[in-house]
């Protein structure tokens, strides 16, 4: 009896459906009303044993919705609908990610003068109606696409619960061993003034001064070459950062060569020699003295103008794609340069602040912003009799991908997850060995980014996030307070409150009377951590903050369906916070789908003004052209879409609808009960 009345209730509802004239925005949102009141997507749930979970990468809860969230949304709604009518028990529990710095921004903009005034509760307030806000009207506009799910109970990150799970997930990740937090370079945005993470990174080209500059030998370099008054050879596109030069890296295993010139005897890689006199102009060149990087490891030279002598070390960060050989160290303003430096004992000197302008570090250059301070040493470098080339170069750089703005490599305290030493990478990358890829070009990409992943910055210099639930003991120098019992209190407090507890309480309120006595921490002198967490870490633990709390879901998600950007997004960063918290992936496939362009290929973008919205495409065609236009093109590819495209397509869901009219109406006096054909005595056409 069930089997007869779901077919008629489908057969009454297809009758419907294509009875109506081919005005699809009018009819489509009536059609979505009976859907609702019918309760058809918890009707469909619960019918199953066996379950297939499909898990929800989060938009950002900031604007509108573009074509490729559409798309991404249509892809996940076909295939949980096509897994139900397969005998799957399949959800659907849409999320959205409401932290961090561009809703915080945006607020901030909006407030103007009047956010100086204001506590951080309440600029959280305000970030909090923003992004709550926008999942509204997002929402909207998802469901308008016929995307079946909890829309009435959705995961958002700036849920109290979800908060409260995301710290306990930091407390595993920390008890394992992964966190840290040290001096040391990371991406930092004057712009936004806080560290950055590589995910968090975007490159623009840019125009920067490329100079060549001699670097004067010490007595013990002349000694071990046994020559006098040689000069090594340099070459940077950053000038701003030679105030904090304190080395110059060779490589061991290179020949290197000392040429007699008009502008003194120079010593640069032989392999780059003649490369390098083309690009100084130096014709006329001759070549004196032959030696092994190796043989110069620990020797010193003067700084060009700065009253400083810097060492000479051996790196395998130096090659041989450009320059000299011979690289420009500053360990306080990249990645290379502090590892080196810190093989040899050198101080990390970062002499600019967050806002990127000098310190009193920099001597004459303080207050300078960096950039503007490029003419100005190259100046002093020319003074000096240093300079041996400079012109302007094109050249690829890393920005903001917020605010589009450069970013800079600077020195500053951050908390860490422990990516390049230890086990996790290799970890992640086993893990990744059971994961299916669709298609499989994927693994290739994840794997090779993990890789050479760096260590993952994850503190924020910012007020709309989670926050890192450390404490300090200023009485101790600033000692680091950590404890299980403390963590668990915080994440109790929080799943009651929201993470505006942090910001409410004083350090001795949110640790409690209890612990403080415990852990002996009665009238000591406490300090809160001030940084947030990455969002990356917001969206990366949904893992557990979602599939590990509701009924009807389970981790492993058995799929996770996101653009192909996510390999070193939500793909990277909830690998990385499953396997470092319970040691697994937190899924069991992995499939990626291309960009939205406009008809000749192109990016979208408001400047080309080749935009097309979601909300627009459903107003004119019909939300039914869109799913159809996403179910005609080849989704593992960059795919095109413009009006004539969707007109193409329109025609083509006619044809459809008018095939399916007719069908029906075949069908329009046939009885069920009394009809029925057993599939084996059919027509063999029938049966077809």
């Amino acid at each position: 009896m069930e089997e007869k009345k779901d077919y008629a209730q489908t057969l009454n509802l297809l009758k419907t459906n294509f009875k109506m004239k081919a005005s699809l925005p009018n009819k489509e949102p009536l059609i979505l009303r009976d859907w609702q009141k019918n309760k058809i997507y918890e009707k469909s749930l619960g019918r199953y044993s066996k379950s297939f979970i499909l898990h929800d990468g989060p938009p950002y809860a900031n604007g509108d919705i573009h074509v490729g969230h559409a798309e991404n949304k249509i892809l996940k709604d076909i295939i949980i609908k096509y897994k139900r009518l397969q005998g799957f028990d399949a959800p659907y529990v849409p999320g959205w990610d409401t932290h961090g710095l561009p809703i915080e921004l945006k607020v901030t903009e909006e407030l103007g003068e009047k956010v100086k005034t204001m506590s951080p509760l309440e600029i959280r307030k305000e970030c909090r109606k923003y992004a709550l806000k926008w999942v509204e009207k997002q929402k909207k506009e998802f469901i308008r696409l016929g995307i079946m799910g909890e829309w009435d109970n959705p995961y958002i990150t700036l849920m109290p619960e979800y908060e409260a799970e995301q710290l306990r997930v930091f407390r595993d990740i920390y008890n394992n061993g992964y966190v840290y937090k040290g001096l040391k370079p990371v991406y930092w945005s004057p712009s936004t003034e806080t560290a950055l993470a590589e995910a968090e990174i975007e490159y623009q080209d840019v125009v920067s001064p490329s100079i060549y500059v001699k670097m004067d030998g010490e007595k013990d370099l002349n000694d071990r070459l046994e020559l006098d008054n040689v000069s090594i050879v340099i070459w940077t596109t950053t000038p701003w950062t030679l105030p904090a030069n304190l080395g110059i890296s060779l490589n061991a295993d290179y020949d290197y060569g000392v040429y007699k010139t008009e502008k003194g005897n120079l010593l640069l890689a032989k392999e780059l020699a003649e490369t390098a006199f083309a690009e100084m102009e130096i014709e006329k060149y001759e070549l004196i003295k032959e030696i092994k990087g190796k043989e110069l490891d620990n020797v010193h030279y003067k700084h060009p103008f700065i009253d400083r002598t810097g060492l000479v070390m051996l790196g395998e960060h130096v090659t041989l794609e450009a320059g000299t050989g011979a690289v420009h160290t500053a360990p306080g303003h990249g990645v290379d340069d502090y590892l080196v430096g810190q093989r040899y004992g050198l101080d990390i000197l970062s002499p600019i602040d967050d806002k990127g302008h000098f310190t009193k570090a920099a001597g004459k250059y303080e207050g300078l912003f960096y950039k503007k301070a490029n003419k100005m040493i190259c100046e002093d470098i020319e003074l000096s009799g240093h300079l041996l080339k400079q012109k302007e170069i094109k050249h690829s750089y890393p920005h903001d991908w917020r605010s589009r703005k450069p970013v800079i490599y600077r020195a500053t305290d951050q908390w860490f997850i422990k990516v390049e030493e230890g086990d996790l990478r290799q970890k992640a990358l086993d893990a990744l060995a059971d994961v299916n890829f669709i298609p499989a070009i994927g693994r290739n990409r994840i794997t090779s980014m993990i890789e050479g992943r760096p260590d993952w910055t994850i503190s924020r210099q910012r007020i709309w996030g989670v926050p890192i639930p450390i404490f300090y003991n200023d009485d101790k120098d600033g000692e680091i307070i950590y404890h299980n019992e403390i963590i668990d209190r915080i994440a109790s407090l929080v799943e009651k409150e929201s993470t505006d507890v942090w910001f409410r309480l004083s350090a001795e309120e949110l640790i409690g009377d209890e612990l403080l006595e415990k852990f002996g921490l009665k009238g000591v002198k406490l300090r809160k951590e001030r940084s947030i967490m990455d969002v990356w870490i917001d969206s990366g633990t949904s893992h557990r903050a979602v599939l590990n709390t509701r009924k009807n879901l389970h981790r492993p998600a058995d799929l996770y369906l996101e653009g192909s950007d996510q390999h070193r997004g939500w793909f990277q960063s909830s690998l990385l916070t499953s396997v470092a918290s319970t040691g697994d992936a937190p899924y069991k496939s992995i499939l990626t789908h291309g960009f939205a362009n406009d008809a000749q290929g192109k990016k979208m973008s408001k400047s080309l003004g080749n935009q097309m919205f979601p909300s627009v495409i459903v107003d004119e065609y019909g939300a039914d052209i869109l799913r159809l236009w996403v179910a005609s093109v080849d989704y593992r590819e960059d795919v095109r879409i413009s009006d004539g495209i969707l007109k193409q397509v329109s025609d083509s869901y006619r044809r459809i609808r008018n095939t399916s009219r007719f069908i029906l109406g075949n069908l329009s006096d046939f009885d069920y009960k009394n009809e029925k054909v057993n599939y084996e005595d059919m027509y063999e056409v029938d049966k077809w």
